[in-house]
């Protein structure tokens, strides 16, 4: 990929592509569903400690799935607010048992893929 990314419409295959080993997305799922909790915990026990607790939950699982699963840089540096954007896109997705189906049909349309 050549190019800052600008839109993301462009982003999304782009970040499905970072994330395109199920256990990566797994982990992401986990961290994302843990750090919505803890941000659900810190209003209704009116406990603002656990926001960073949130935060770390959500990176924690995600970086540790880009080290030891994919084996890539996290999009985040590049791209934090698409990324973030992404993170929730695809947790929903995976909640709606959608993902997998999704991250195939993107694959398939990338250039040069038997597929496409």
């Amino acid at each position: 990929m050549s190019g800052r990314i600008h839109r993301y419409r462009d982003f999304w295959p782009f970040y499905v592509g970072e994330h395109s080993r199920t256990g990566t997305r797994r982990l992401h799922f986990v961290g994302t569903t843990g750090a919505v909790a803890l941000v659900v915990a810190a209003a209704a026990l009116q406990e603002p400690l656990l926001l960073p607790a949130a935060l770390v939950c959500g990176y924690f699982f995600a970086w540790l799935s880009h080290l030891l699963i994919e084996h890539n840089r996290p999009a985040t540096f590049t791209y934090p607010l698409f990324s973030l954007a992404g993170d929730f896109h695809m947790w929903a997705l995976m909640w709606q048992g959608r993902m997998d189906a999704e991250a195939e049909r993107l694959a398939a349309a990338e250039p040069g893929s038997p597929a496409a």
